[in-house]
Order: structure tokens, then C-alpha cells, then sequence
């Protein structure tokens, strides 16, 4: 039987949820740039006791709290989502226990058996967001797909989701009427493509 990837994508609204950090390295860097790219009003802590000047700087940017020492299970306190970055692994693994037993969501970078979730690739046009996953497999092809679909989503594209959205309130009868609708309507958005082409 064909592989497949069995992951469920969510949107999280990171205004609501409390982030932690372990590490201020290389790897707590590109996770925070790219977190913070999609969701720059994230409420993020970070801990480490050393961090990088390209961090620090970051930090400072989106008002990131920076805790100076070495990981303990108390900052995990009323944390919901816990990314793991250091280059330590003995310390990562304890990370994930720890998480697991507080059921905190937590990933630790680049090492799938300890995730619970993938940062994937993500191209934000506006509303619209697409989220890519490998299944923590190849960040590489990701970033190309990320880079494809930058190319083919339009600019404009915040156009359509809000004028789609004023038509959908005009639209009258029960959710599977309007989903019907607006089927209907939006079909030939593909295929306009295609002739365009």
C-alpha cells in the first residue's frame, strides 16, 4: 500500500495560545523568524541561556520575552504549543516528556519522532494561506512548493475572498444551499484559468 501523509492541518490562532521556545541557536532563529512571519502578533517566550545576535534582535523587534537561563520543566507552565531547538538532544527528549505528560503540544526540531506537529511551508496572498507538509520528511520540497504556489497565487487574490464573502451574506437558505451556491459560482474560477493559459 502507497504511503500517504495522515497529518490534520489546523490554523492556530496564536493570539490565544501561549509559545515557548527552548534554545536561542541557529534552528530557535529560523523557527521564530518564520513563526512570527506568518503570525507576527504570536505571543512567543523564548529560553536559553545564550542566544544569537540575529534573535536577539528579533526578540526585540515583536517584544518576545527572552528568559537568560537553561531549560526547567517550570517554564512550561501554562505554555500550549512547546518547539524544542536545541542542539543538545538529551535536553530536546526531556522537552517532549515533559510536554507529553502536561499535554502541551510540542515539536522538536528536526527530529519527527518527538513532534507531535511540522512547522510546514506556509504562502500567505492576503486572507488566503496555504499550508505545506512533507510529513517531516523534506523540508526542501516544501520550500519549492512554497515558492511555486507564491508565484501562481495572484497579488489580488484578497479581492476575490472579499467579494466572495459580501456574496455569500446575500445568498438565502441552509448551510448546504449556500455551500451549493457558491460551488456553482466559484467553478469556474479553475477553468478560466485554464483557457487564460
Amino acid at each position: 500500500m502507497k504511503e500517504r501523509n495522515n497529518l490534520y492541518p489546523v490554523f492556530l490562532k496564536t493570539t490565544n495560545l501561549k509559545i515557548l521556545i527552548i534554545g536561542g541557536g541557529n534552528v530557535a532563529q529560523e523557527k521564530l523568524t518564520f513563526l512570527l512571519k506568518s503570525s507576527p502578533d504570536a505571543k512567543v517566550t523564548i529560553v536559553s541561556p545564550m542566544y544569537r545576535e540575529g534573535t536577539i534582535k528579533l526578540a526585540k523587534k515583536f517584544g518576545i520575552e527572552m528568559i537568560h537561563k537553561k531549560y526547567h520543566k517550570r517554564f512550561l507552565k501554562g505554555k500550549h504549543v512547546v518547539i524544542a531547538t536545541t542542539d543538545v538532544s538529551k535536553i530536546n527528549i526531556q522537552v517532549y516528556k515533559d510536554c507529553r505528560k502536561r499535554s502541551i503540544l510540542v515539536n522538536v526540531a528536526d527530529n519527527p519522532p518527538y513532534c507531535d506537529f511540522y512547522m510546514g511551508s506556509i504562502v500567505t496572498k492576503g486572507s488566503v494561506k496555504v499550508a505545506i507538509s512533507t510529513n517531516g520528511k523534506s523540508p526542501t520540497t516544501a520550500k519549492r512548493l512554497r515558492q511555486f504556489f507564491e508565484e501562481v497565487i495572484p497579488e489580488n487574490i484578497d479581492d476575490l475572498v472579499n467579494n466572495l464573502n459580501e456574496y455569500r451574506k446575500t445568498i438565502k437558505g441552509n448551510f448546504e444551499e449556500k455551500v451549493e451556491t457558491l460551488n456553482e459560482f466559484t467553478k469556474g474560477l479553475i477553468g478560466k484559468k485554464e483557457v487564460e493559459k
